[in-house]
C-alpha cells in the first residue's frame, strides 16, 4: 500500500470509526475484489465507498438497528484487514493516533483488528496521543441535527448520544422548540438503544413539562410506551403503563388535522397496542388490529410508498399467524415482507426458522446466508445455520459458524454450549474444558455448561469434581434432564448405585427420552431388580425412532432382566 500516511486520526470529533474508515478505505483502493467481498460492512463504515450512498434522510427511520451490530461490522472489517495482511509481501506498520479518545465504534474496530490480524505482516501502532489538532468550529444547531440523524440511522448510538447532548446545550425549548425536541429525542432514542431506558423515560418527562405542543406530546406518550413494553429490563416492564401511554398518544393522533398523518399515526401506535395483546395471549384481538391497519394504509399509500412501513405491518402479521398456530400464513406474510423490504437481515432469520420447522433445511440455511450478509456478520444467523449443519451432519461446517458467532459476540452463550459440546462429541477435550471455562468466565452459573465442564471432568477420571458440577448445574435448573443423567452415571461409576437410580427417576419423571430409563434399567440390575429393570427396557424400546444400536442394547438388556427373573 503506497503512499501511506504518517497516521491515522482517531479522535471522536472526526465521528464513528475516524481514522479507521480512513485506513479500510485505502485498503479497498488497493484491493477492490476483496473489498467487494465485505462491502456491505465496509460501505457501512465508510459510506463514501459506497457510490450509491446518501445521508440519511430522516431522523426517525422505520426501523435502528441494534446497538449490537457495531461488534458485528468490526468483525467483518477485521476479517477484511486480515485477508489483506496476509497478501503483504514485507511487515507493514499502521499508525493510529489519539486513540484514547476515539468514538466507541472506532475503539471496537481497532481491538479487532488487534485480535484478528495477530501474527501477520500488518503490525498496528496504537497511540493515544498524537500530532496537534486544530480547534472544530463550532457547528450550527442545523449541522448538528443532520450529524445526529445520521448517526442514529447508521446506529452509531455513542456519537449520536454525545451530539444531542451537544445540540440540547446549544438551545431551549423556549427559544428553538424544533430543535430542541429533535436533539432530546434523539438523545432518548440513543440511550433506549444503549438500554439506558431510566434517562430516556426522564427526557420524555421532560419534554412533556416543557410543551404542550401537540404532536411532540404525542410522539413522546408513543415512545414513553414503547419504553415500557419493550426496552426497560425486564423486570421493569409494565405493560399497563404502555397502555396508558398508547392511549395518550392515539388521543392525540385522533386530533391531527391532516387526515392522511392521522391514518398514518394511528395505524403506526395500534400496532404497540397490537404487540401488548399478543403478549398478553390475545393474538386474534392483535391480528384483527394489524389487518385492519394495513388495509388503512393501503387506501393512503400511493403504490411502492413506505414499503418499510407495510413490510413492519406484515411481519407482526406473521408473527402473530404463528402464535395462533398457523405457519403457512406467516411463511406467506414473510414472503411478502422480504419482497417489500429485501434488505432486512431480521427478516430472512424469521423466515428459515419457519422452513427449518416445516424441514426444508437447504432453505433455510439460504436465508440464513443472506441474513448473515445482509447483517452483516449476524451472530444469531451463525448460530442458527450452526444448527442446521448439525443436523445434515456437517460437524466441520457448525464449528466454523459457532466459531465466528463467538468472535463476533464471545458473550453468545447458545453458540458457547453448542461448541463445547461439538468438541465433546468429537472427543477434543483439551478444547471441550478450554471452552466450557471461558463461558463460564462469563456466566458462573450457567447450567448446561456446568454440566458439559461435568461430562469432560467425569472423561478424565475426576469422578468427584465432575459429580459437584453436576450438583451445581442442577441447584440453578433442577430441570436440566442432562444433569440428573450424567450425575447419575458419575455415582453409578463411584459404586453408589441407590443414588444413581434415585437421580434417574428425576430424569424419566421428566423426559421421556429413552437413555435415562435404559440407564435406570442397568443400574436396577445392579441392585438385582430384574422385574424393574426388565420394565424400564421394555419401556425404552416402546419409544419411537430408536437408533438401531441402543433398540440392539435394550432388547440384549430385558433378555438377560428376564433370564434373572426367571431364575
Amino acid at each position: 500500500m503506497s503512499g501511506e500516511p504518517d497516521g491515522y486520526d482517531c479522535h471522536r470529533d472526526g465521528g464513528p470509526y475516524a481514522g479507521v474508515a480512513d485506513f479500510l478505505g485505502r485498503i479497498a483502493a488497493d484491493r477492490p475484489r476483496l473489498a467487494s467481498r465485505h462491502a456491505v460492512e465496509l460501505h457501512a463504515i465508510a459510506p463514501r465507498l459506497d457510490p450509491a450512498a446518501r445521508p440519511a434522510a430522516e431522523e426517525q427511520p422505520i426501523r435502528f438497528h441494534p446497538a449490537r451490530r457495531t461488534a458485528a461490522l468490526a468483525y467483518g472489517a477485521a476479517e477484511f484487514a486480515a485477508a489483506w495482511a496476509g497478501t503483504l509481501r514485507r511487515p507493514v506498520t499502521v499508525r493510529f493516533d489519539h486513540v484514547a479518545d476515539a468514538d466507541e465504534t472506532t475503539r471496537e474496530l481497532l481491538d479487532a483488528l488487534a485480535r484478528r490480524t495477530g501474527p501477520t505482516a500488518l503490525h498496528l501502532d496504537l497511540r493515544d496521543g498524537g500530532p496537534a489538532r486544530p480547534e472544530a468550529a463550532d457547528p450550527t444547531p442545523e449541522a448538528l441535527r443532520a450529524a445526529l440523524g445520521d448517526s442514529l440511522a447508521r446506529g452509531f448510538y455513542h456519537h449520536a448520544a454525545r451530539t444531542a447532548r451537544r445540540g440540547r446545550a446549544t438551545v431551549t425549548p423556549h427559544g428553538d422548540l424544533r430543535h430542541w425536541w429533535g436533539f432530546t429525542t434523539g438523545l432518548a432514542t440513543a440511550l433506549a438503544a444503549l438500554d439506558e431506558t431510566t434517562e430516556a423515560l426522564d427526557l420524555y418527562r421532560e419534554a412533556r413539562a416543557a410543551t404542550d405542543d401537540p404532536k411532540i406530546t404525542m410522539s413522546a406518550a408513543y415512545a414513553t410506551a414503547m419504553l415500557y413494553a419493550r426496552h426497560l429490563p425486564a423486570a421493569d416492564q409494565d405493560p399497563e403503563q404502555a397502555r396508558r401511554w398508547l392511549a395518550e398518544a392515539l388521543r392525540l393522533a385522533a386530533d391531527l388535522d391532516d387526515p392522511r398523518q392521522r391514518t398514518l399515526s394511528t395505524v403506526f401506535y395500534e400496532q404497540g397496542v397490537a404487540l401488548l395483546d399478543s403478549r398478553a395471549g390475545e393474538p386474534a384481538r392483535a391480528l384483527r388490529l394489524i389487518d385492519d391497519g394495513l388495509a388503512r394504509l393501503a387506501a393512503v399509500l400511493a403504490p411502492g410508498e413506505r414499503p418499510q412501513d407495510l413490510a413492519r405491518l406484515r411481519h407482526n402479521r406473521a408473527q402473530v399467524h404463528l402464535a395462533l398456530g398457523d405457519p403457512a400464513r406467516a411463511l406467506a406474510d414473510l414472503d411478502a415482507v422480504i419482497a417489500h423490504d429485501p434488505d432486512n437481515c431480521e427478516y430472512y432469520v424469521d423466515r428459515a426458522a419457519l422452513h427449518r420447522a416445516a424441514g426444508r433445511r437447504r432453505a433455510a440455511i439460504r436465508d440464513l446466508d443472506a441474513a448473515i450478509r445482509l447483517g452483516p456478520h449476524l451472530p444469531e444467523a451463525y448460530y442458527n445455520r450452526a444448527t442446521l449443519q448439525q443436523e445434515r451432519g456437517r460437524a466441520e461446517r457448525a464449528r466454523a459458524d459457532l466459531e465466528r458467532a463467538l468472535a463476533v459476540d464471545p458473550g453468545h452463550l447458545d453458540a458457547r454450549i453448542a461448541l463445547v459440546n461439538l468438541h465433546l462429541r468429537r472427543g477434543a477435550l483439551d478444547a471441550a474444558e478450554a471452552g466450557a471455562r471461558a463461558g463460564l468466565a462469563l456466566a458462573p452459573d450457567e447450567a448446561a455448561l456446568l454440566c458439559t465442564l461435568g461430562l469432560v471432568l467425569a472423561e478424565r477420571g475426576r469422578l468427584a469434581e465432575a459429580d459437584e458440577l453436576f450438583t451445581r448445574a442442577l441447584a440453578g435448573d433442577p430441570k436440566l434432564v442432562e444433569a440428573w443423567t450424567n450425575r447419575a452415571a458419575v455415582r453409578f461409576d463411584r459404586d453408589d448405585v441407590a443414588a444413581a437410580v434415585a437421580d434417574l427417576d428425576r430424569a424419566v419423571a421428566l423426559s421421556p427420552d429413552p437413555v435415562p430409563r435404559y440407564n435406570r434399567g442397568t443400574a436396577l440390575l445392579r441392585l438385582g431388580r430384574w422385574d424393574d429393570a426388565a420394565r424400564d427396557f421394555a419401556d425404552a424400546l416402546a419409544r419411537p425412532d430408536l437408533d438401531r444400536a441402543l433398540r440392539r442394547d435394550l432388547r440384549a438388556e430385558l433378555r438377560r432382566a428376564r433370564r434373572a427373573a426367571a431364575r
